[in-house]
């Protein structure tokens, strides 16, 4: 049986010019989930990452964190099938569709992601345009998919994998079972530097838990705890 700690990077830099960074608070979260990690005596014999900044970054903090004198995270294996989809051009072809739902400029974050569900639902029902998509929503599935059926063949007692929350919802959908819209409001739950374990035997993979955040459900990091 092999255990399968599914970690969602830290918070990024939301609002920035350029969001694919973590934030000052995004790194620490990272550092905080690998000193968390070592308290538990939990340690990864394989580490797989999405090749974004934000993943490399988190890897890098949780790395930090969970070093002793014994146990280093051990080298990663880098594959884009963990990149979290092209949010921006989803919105982006949704909005070309429905030029009304455009939010105005300096809205808050909670109308951004309102935003984000309603182009997220549209790219699942095959409502957007391809040609301005990096990738149709079976794609984008389909490359999940492969990645988890990878994760379920390895080799490894423990294994950790750096992603992004709408990867992670889509490897859920595949374990549970359940269909796009949840795919969506999963993603969009899914807090900064979080992580679902899930363990992968010969019958297939099974979720353990989901969206864990222990090393910052405390009192003095509560305001830790993020979706961005």
């Amino acid at each position: 049986m092999t255990d399968i700690y599914l970690v969602r990077h830290g918070q990024a830099s939301f609002g920035k010019a350029n969001y694919d960074k973590l934030s000052e608070l995004g790194g620490q979260q990272a550092i905080w989930l690998g000193d968390y990690f070592k308290h538990r005596n939990v340690e990864f014999d394989a580490v797989f990452s999405g090749d974004m900044v934000r993943h490399h970054e988190t890897r890098e903090g949780i790395a930090s964190g969970i070093a002793t004198e014994d146990y280093t995270l051990p080298e990663v294996t880098v594959n884009s099938a963990l990149n979290e989809f092209n949010f921006q051009a989803v919105a982006t072809a949704y909005l070309t569709r429905y030029p009304e739902a455009k939010v105005p400029e300096g809205a808050s974050p909670s109308e951004y992601y309102r935003l984000l569900k309603k182009a997220m639902l549209a790219w699942s029902q095959d409502e957007l345009a391809h040609e301005l998509l990096d990738e149709t929503w079976g794609q984008f599935e389909d490359r999940v998919h492969s990645m988890l059926t990878h994760l379920q063949s390895i080799d490894a007692k423990r294994v950790l994998v750096v992603s992004s929350g709408g990867a992670i919802a889509m490897m859920l959908k595949h374990i549970l079972g359940y269909d796009a819209a949840t795919v969506v409001n999963m993603n969009l739950q899914i807090r900064n530097a979080s992580f679902s374990q899930c363990f992968a035997n010969a019958r297939g993979v099974h979720l353990n838990n989901f969206n864990s955040v222990p090393h910052l459900d405390v009192i003095d990091r509560l305001h830790a705890i993020t979706y961005s």
